[in-house]
């Protein structure tokens, strides 16, 4: 239960959790990519990012001036959607 605790925690954002549902459809994103396909700003973003990042939900890796993220801990989508299948949302 403190795992699934600390996922809901960390995510408890619209903006954090449809990036951990964009990530979970791919296997990693470049910033740009993450904030064009949520029509969100680069600051929002880097800044919901970087927190997950930080608490291990999320891994980066640079490539020149990009950086990309994946999904380091998977069963945060797990969490996301059983939430997202209960009648009462």
């Amino acid at each position: 239960m403190e795992k699934v605790a600390f996922i809901l925690k960390t995510t408890a954002h619209p903006t954090r959790i449809a990036i951990v549902q964009l990530l979970a459809q791919h296997e990693s994103l470049s910033v740009n990519d993450i904030c064009e396909r949520l029509t969100i700003e680069q600051s929002l973003a880097s800044h919901h990012l970087s927190g997950m990042k930080l608490k291990g939900i999320l891994s980066s890796t640079r490539e020149g001036k990009h950086v990309f993220y994946s999904l380091k801990m998977r069963e945060v989508v797990d969490v996301i959607q059983c939430l997202a299948a209960c009648t009462f949302l």
